[in-house]
C-alpha cells in the first residue's frame, strides 16, 4: 500500500487526484509503468530512482534485479481523461487558470522544453529545463504562434490563388472541349460528305451498268419476237400443204423445203450479259476507304497545345505555329513552356524509327530538334544536349548544330524545309535538307527516356508548318 503523500503537497487535491499522483515527483503520471509489488511510478522517475544500480521500489523497498517494469495502459490513459477533464474545467472556470492546481500558488514562471505555466513550488519537478520568467514565456509563445500564423497566411493566399488559377483552368478546359467538339463535327461533316459523293457516284456507275446491260436484254427480246412473227407463217403454211393429197404434195415438196430454211443464226446470251457484282460490291468497304485517302492528310506529328508558350498561335489542325501578337490568356500548367518560345509534339517516341519533315520557310530565326521528356518547362536555359536537347537551329543567316559546343553547319542553298530522322533503337537523332535530302549533322545518345518533337518558331508571323507525310498502301 502506498504511503500518503505529504499534507502540503496534497492540499487542494481531490482524491482521485491524489490517486493518479505520482509519489516521486507529485504530478500526474506521466507514461507510468508497473512494478510487481504492485506500485506505480513515471517511467521518467523510476528510471531516475534505478540510476544507483539499487532496482528498489521507492515506495515498499522491494528489490528488482533483472526485471523490466510493465506499462500501466490502463493508468495512463485514466491520467490523460483527466488531464482532459481539467483542461475543460479551466476553460469553464476562467479565474482559476492562474492558480497552480497542484500547489495552489500563482504562476509566475514558464517552462520552455514541456511548454508549461509553472508556479515556484514546480520547478523542482522540470530538473535541467529551461525556466524563464512568465513575461519572457509569453513573449516566446506569440513569437512562435505569430510565425506559424503568417505561415497559414502565406498557405491561405497561395490556396486563394489556386482557387483562381483553377476556375480559369476549368473554364480553358471547357473551351478546349468546345473547340475539339467543333473540329470533331466539322471534321465528320467533310468526311460524310465525301463518303455521300462516293456513294452517289458508285450508285451511279450501278444504275448507268443496269440500264446498258438492261437495253441489251430488250433489244435480244425484240429479236427473238422478230424471230417468231417470222416463223409462225412458214410452219402454218408448211402443215397446211402436207394436208394435200400426196401426189399434189409430193410435186411441191421441192418447193416447200427450199421454203422451209431459216437463213439466221439462233439467238444466243451475250457474254457480260450480268452485272459486274464484284467490281460494285467486291471489298466495298476497302474499295471505299482507298479511295477516301484522297480526302485525308496524314500528319507524322502534331503540335501539343498544351505545351505551346503563351506568345505562340497554333492553327486549328495542330500543324502550323507562329508568333502570338498579345500573350493568350492560357493556364500555367506544368507542361507549358514559360518563358521559353518553344512547343512540343503531342506523340513522344520511346522505340523504333521516326520521321518527319518542317517547314521553316524564309523565317530569319527557328530550331527544330527532339527533347527528353523530362526537359525544364518554367525557366530559360541553354539549348543543348546537356538539357535533354538535340537540335540545329538558325539565327543572323548562321546554321548551327546545337551541341555543347555549337557547331556551324555548312549550307549551299537556302534551307527551306528540315527533315529529322530519329531512332530510338540505335540511338541516333539526323538533320537532312528536306528539299534536297542532304544530310546536315547527326547526334548520337543512348535515350533513357521517352524523346518528343520539339520547336522552337521564334517570334516570328510568317508559321513554321508540319509538312504532311506519304501515305502508302500495302496489301498482302
Amino acid at each position: 500500500m502506498e504511503e500518503p503523500m505529504d499534507q502540503d503537497t496534497s492540499k487542494g487535491r481531490s482524491p482521485l487526484e491524489q490517486d493518479l499522483t505520482c509519489s516521486v515527483c507529485l504530478d500526474l503520471y506521466r507514461d507510468p509503468v508497473l512494478l510487481t509489488c504492485s506500485h506505480s511510478f513515471c517511467s521518467e522517475c523510476l528510471k531516475n530512482a534505478w540510476k544507483s544500480n539499487l532496482k528498489k521500489c521507492p515506495l515498499c523497498k522491494a528489490a528488482f534485479e533483472g526485471e523490466q517494469p510493465t506499462p500501466n495502459r490502463a493508468l495512463n490513459d485514466t491520467c490523460e481523461s483527466f488531464r482532459r477533464e481539467k483542461q475543460w474545467q479551466n476553460r469553464q472556470n476562467p479565474a482559476q487558470q492562474s492558480i497552480c492546481r497542484m500547489h495552489g500558488d500563482v504562476f509566475q514562471i514558464y517552462c520552455m522544453k514541456d511548454q508549461e505555466l509553472l508556479c515556484p513550488k514546480c520547478v523542482t519537478q522540470h530538473p535541467y529545463h529551461e525556466i524563464v520568467p512568465l513575461q519572457d514565456g509569453l513573449t516566446y509563445c506569440k513569437e512562435q504562434l505569430d510565425f506559424k500564423i503568417k505561415i497559414l497566411e502565406k498557405k491561405w493566399r497561395l490556396y486563394k490563388n489556386n482557387t483562381k488559377s483553377f476556375t480559369n483552368t476549368k473554364e480553358f478546359i471547357e473551351h478546349q472541349a468546345g473547340q475539339a467538339a467543333e473540329s470533331i463535327k466539322a471534321e465528320f461533316q467533310r468526311l460524310h460528305k465525301a463518303l455521300d459523293a462516293e456513294q452517289e457516284a458508285r450508285l451511279q456507275a450501278l444504275a448507268a451498268e443496269e440500264r446498258e446491260k438492261t437495253g441489251t436484254m430488250v433489244a435480244m427480246v425484240a429479236q427473238a419476237n422478230e424471230g417468231i412473227a417470222s416463223l409462225t407463217p412458214i410452219i402454218q403454211n408448211l402443215k397446211r400443204e402436207m394436208g394435200d393429197e400426196d401426189v399434189t404434195f409430193m410435186q411441191k415438196f421441192p418447193l416447200l423445203k427450199d421454203s422451209a430454211q431459216w437463213p439466221h443464226e439462233d439467238l444466243q446470251h451475250p457474254p457480260g450479259a450480268l452485272l459486274d457484282m464484284g467490281k460494285h460490291v467486291g471489298s466495298l468497304g476497302f474499295n471505299i476507304w482507298k479511295n477516301m485517302q484522297a480526302h485525308v492528310k496524314y500528319n507524322p506529328v502534331v503540335l501539343d497545345p498544351n505545351t505551346a508558350s503563351p506568345w505562340l498561335d497554333l492553327a486549328p489542325d495542330l500543324t502550323s505555329m507562329k508568333e502570338s501578337q498579345q500573350r493568350q490568356e492560357v493556364p500555367d500548367n506544368p507542361e507549358r513552356f514559360d518563358p521559353c518560345v518553344f512547343l512540343m509534339g503531342a506523340e513522344g517516341f520511346s522505340k523504333g524509327k521516326h520521321r518527319w519533315d518542317v517547314v521553316v520557310g524564309d523565317n530569319p530565326k527557328w530550331m527544330v530538334g527532339v527533347c527528353a521528356e523530362s526537359l525544364a518547362r518554367k525557366k530559360r536555359f541553354t539549348v543543348s544536349p546537356k538539357r535533354g536537347v538535340w537540335s540545329i537551329a538558325l539565327s543572323k543567316g548562321v546554321l548551327t548544330a546545337l551541341t555543347v559546343e555549337p557547331t556551324k553547319i555548312e549550307v549551299l542553298t537556302r534551307l527551306e524545309k528540315v527533315r529529322v530522322k530519329l531512332d530510338m533503337d540505335k540511338g541516333e537523332v539526323s538533320f537532312w535538307d528536306g528539299g534536297t535530302l542532304t544530310h546536315l549533322c547527326t547526334f548520337n545518345h543512348k535515350f533513357d527516356e521517352k524523346m518528343f518533337p520539339l520547336f522552337g518558331p521564334g517570334l516570328q508571323s510568317t508559321p513554321m508548318a508540319l509538312a504532311p507525310g506519304k501515305m502508302v498502301l500495302h496489301t498482302s
